[in-house]
């Protein structure tokens, strides 16, 4: 007990009352944002109404907004995969049948071969012509491809005079390369297949091609001959037509098992034989 209060209780003279303590409820109480000075809970114009006011004004103004600005975003993936799903379905899976010569100024066929295993060396052949005949029936689709094996390039005038010689395309023997097949047929995938003889060096194996048809020019002057558009991709290995002077390591290596060589092709072609 307070010694001065003690003292007072006991009568002593000259005693003074004690001085009030703290209660709480004589501590200070907390002030709202709203009302300067005023309790939580206080009557006072200005208190906890408007403070609630202020939170309602702030969720309506501030965070309604930014809600309905971010549903759109998430929204928008799905919009542009279900747009672009569905135009694939517009897509027809074959041009209009007949037969179309390829154009050698918009054609490109592109190699990448695996070197010391961990590299690769990319290059392309130059003169490329053809022709690709569709049908209403897919085993009546054929290619005949011809390319011309001297217009190899790898920008690298040495490698490329090296790769034209006896050890590689044997270009003075075996001027001309192919690739001819018939029939195709559908991949899971939604692409097309076709089971493709490739000679290279007077050596044909069967490499299978894979491909997409891209689609017909939609720009096509009036009288012009109608103009398609090819995207293919096949895998093969030097070794089964002869050319074995590199580091046996790489031979038979990725991009496919059994193969060390990528090929992309890419083609133009107009319509010469539309058939009705």
């Amino acid at each position: 007990m307070n010694e001065h209060f003690h003292s007072w209780l006991s009568g002593e003279r000259g005693a003074a009352m004690p001085a009030p303590q703290p209660s709480p409820a004589n501590e200070a109480r907390p002030v709202s944002l709203a009302g300067r000075g005023q309790p939580y809970g206080g009557k006072k114009k200005g208190g906890s109404m408007s403070f609630q006011r202020v939170l309602r004004f702030f969720a309506t103004g501030v965070l309604l907004p930014a809600v309905c600005l971010a549903l759109p975003n998430h929204a928008a993936p799905a919009d542009l995969s279900a747009q672009a799903a569905q135009k694939e379905k517009t897509l027809p899976a074959l041009p209009a049948p007949g037969t179309y010569t390829i154009d050698p100024d918009h054609t490109f066929v592109y190699f990448g071969a695996w070197h010391h295993v961990v590299g690769l060396v990319r290059g392309r052949f130059e003169k490329v012509e053809g022709t690709l005949t569709v049908a209403p029936d897919p085993q009546a689709c054929a290619v005949d491809i011809t390319i011309d094996a001297a217009s190899i390039t790898t920008q690298n005038r040495e490698r490329d005079e090296d790769l034209r010689g006896p050890d590689f395309f044997d270009v003075k023997k075996f001027p001309a390369m192919t690739y001819r097949g018939r029939g195709i047929h559908r991949t899971s995938g939604g692409s097309w297949l076709l089971e493709g003889s490739l000679t290279i060096r007077g050596v044909t194996k069967v490499v299978p091609l894979t491909f997409t048809f891209k689609g017909t020019f939609p720009d096509t002057p009036p009288g012009k001959p109608a103009r398609v558009a090819f995207h293919g991709s096949a895998a093969t290995s030097r070794t089964d037509f002869g050319m074995i002077r590199d580091n046996a390591l790489e031979l038979g290596v990725p991009p496919a098992r059994g193969s060390d060589v990528a090929i992309e092709i890419d083609i133009e072609a107009d319509a010469t034989n539309p058939r009705h």
